[in-house]
């Protein structure tokens, strides 16, 4: 599974501007809205799945990286959205540490196998200090592309 296979184009926010965890999540469910990944009449039900699960743990994961991720019956297919923070964000981490990099996932609520293997795809991807660093200085959507897809080509 490669993460360009889910990640749509035209949900990349390079400049997130939130600075709350409930913010990011809506920003970047505002991107996937924009990119027609997800109806807007959804938009609500789909910040309360994924705040749903931000509360039964969060799901930054040290770093500087946060996956928040929820199943929905609002997509059709593994769908998700790609967030930058310049300043960084709290968002409750393992490590105590902002957030900087975010990949936002809804999955189809009946789809556990393609759901797991993203987030497993995604962080082992992101264990590698040289794409975090090289995510984190991207400053427009066209690099952030190239350099997801560098990495999918090199580690099917």
């Amino acid at each position: 599974m490669q993460i360009m296979d889910f990640l749509s184009k035209k949900a990349i926010v390079i400049d997130l501007k939130s600075n709350k965890k409930e913010d990011v999540i809506k920003e970047l469910v505002d991107a996937l809205i924009e990119s027609e990944e997800i109806e807007k009449r959804n938009r609500n039900k789909l910040i309360d799945a994924l705040m749903s699960r931000e509360a039964l743990g969060s799901t930054a994961i040290g770093q500087g990286i946060a996956i928040p991720h929820a199943k929905s019956d609002c997509v059709s297919k593994l769908v998700a959205a790609f967030g930058l923070s310049k300043k960084g964000v709290d968002f409750d981490s393992l490590d105590g540490e902002p957030a900087y990099i975010f990949f936002l996932l809804v999955a189809p609520q009946d789809s556990a196998g393609p759901h797991l293997k993203a987030l497993a795809r995604i962080s082992r991807l992101l264990k590698d200090k040289y794409f975090r660093d090289t995510l984190r200085n991207s400053t427009d959507d066209k690099s952030v592309i190239k350099i997801i897809t560098q990495e999918d080509e090199k580690k099917v």
